[in-house]
């Protein structure tokens, strides 16, 4: 026989997924309704226009796909790419070298430029590269969690857009934590997930995009068999699944009835971002940037390191070296066994070198913070370590005590 599920409590310091708000929670264990049926559309076109607010843009085509942060990015790729297109990707970590991966899994003739792990492009880089590449789309990360690195955006995407070059941006790790202006900034089209800054569960992929995008995307259009006049468009998109030629008319009047909305993942991505609007974006902003600011001090009283160069270091994630000697994966475990506490190690060559914490939505609290930093400093100790003892708790504390703006967490 199996046991009536008990999930352990877990404090979730990791970049993702994080601690999902508890009224999202309650949001989603609202009764179940059909995807048509009148109260659900209403649902649908409300998440439409708070998306609005979260993105800061005026797009008309905002909505969800199914499936985790890269289907949205997969969906993008899929429905603007065809046989050939020039792509560029500038890489500064791993969530980059995906990227190109569903680029050239789309059909694109890919070309990259990368940069070392822990630091970022500066625009003329990029210019430069767009400019002896000559791409159809320019792709990049916004917030590299494999290295807890930001790249700036705005000139970038500035040039693409003076250049007739599309910008498409992977704000997985940044929308709702960090600053993300979509029509100030020129981004065409950005996708964004649930389980981090948005303090959602796992399960949706937010987009948006603009009237370029919708019209490149409408070009290609072909109904699915059975649901209307047969087509037959050589330029279709090559995934069902993914079409967002049919999945915005899924999400906008004509409704078609592409797929089975995931219902109670919309009822949260639905409160998770009315909170994000009642909070306010700036309130929330600062609020991240608050508890970045406690990780970072009382990390750095403990007597360790942050990896990356700090004039571009994400404010939803920081990265810890681990110090030399010290097995970072038995701290890792330690951490979770015996305070279940949770963070996050690391990929490629520096992987068992740093540790990757994150301050993403509702994770991003006081009570987090402390516990992080004392179950930390305990577990460093505890495997032969050697840290300034005390020291992390009163530097984080004089943090908090120096703030006078009241903060939901």
């Amino acid at each position: 026989m199996y046991k009536e599920l008990n999930v352990p409590q877990r404090t979730i310091m990791t970049p993702g997924p994080v601690e999902s708000e508890p009224r999202v929670l309650r949001a989603m264990s609202m009764p179940i309704i059909g995807q048509f049926d009148p109260s659900f559309l209403a649902i649908m076109d409300e998440v439409k226009e708070m998306l609005k607010y979260v993105f800061q843009t005026n797009n008309a085509q905002n909505y969800a796909v199914d499936g985790t942060s890269r289907s949205g990015m997969e969906a993008l790729m899929n429905s603007l790419i065809e046989a050939g297109d020039k792509v560029l990707v500038p890489t500064y970590g791993r969530f980059g070298n995906m990227l190109i991966e569903i680029a050239d899994r789309s059909g694109a003739q890919v070309h990259s430029i990368s940069k070392e792990w822990g630091k970022v492009f500066s625009p003329d880089e990029v210019i430069e590269a767009i400019n002896r590449t000559n791409p159809k789309i320019v792709a990049v990360v916004h917030g590299e969690t494999s290295t807890g690195c930001m790249q700036p955006l705005a000139e970038i995407g500035k040039y693409c857009r003076e250049n007739n070059v599309l910008f498409i941006v992977d704000a997985v790790a940044t929308l709702g934590g960090a600053e993300f202006k979509m029509d100030e900034w020129c981004v065409d089209a950005v996708c964004t997930g649930t389980q981090k800054c948005l303090s959602v569960p796992t399960g949706m992929a937010p987009i948006s995009y603009n009237e370029k995008v919708e019209k490149m995307i409408t070009e290609r259009k072909q109904v699915e068999l059975g649901l209307g006049r047969d087509q037959d468009n050589p330029r279709r998109v090559q995934s069902n699944y993914l079409d967002l030629s049919q999945i915005q008319e899924y999400w906008g009047s004509g409704r078609l009835n592409h797929h089975t909305e995931a219902t109670t993942m919309l009822y949260g991505l639905r409160e998770g971002l009315r909170l994000i609007i009642e909070e306010g974006m700036e309130t929330r902003l600062n609020r991240h940037r608050l508890h970045e600011k406690a990780v970072v001090e009382g990390v750095k009283a403990m007597g360790l390191t942050i990896f990356g160069d700090p004039t571009c270091k994400m404010p939803t994630v920081t990265c810890i070296n681990v110090p030399e000697g010290l097995d970072g994966e038995a701290v890792r475990s330690m951490l979770l066994k015996e305070f279940s506490v949770e963070v996050a190690g690391a990929f490629g060559a520096l992987k068992g070198k740093i540790w990757r914490v994150g301050t993403m939505g509702y994770s991003a609290r006081k009570k987090n913070v402390y516990t992080l930093l004392s179950a930390l400093e305990a577990c460093i100790i505890a495997n032969g370590g050697t840290v300034n003892r005390g020291e992390a708790l009163q530097a984080a504390l004089a943090v908090y005590q120096s703030n006078s703006e009241v903060y939901w967490y």
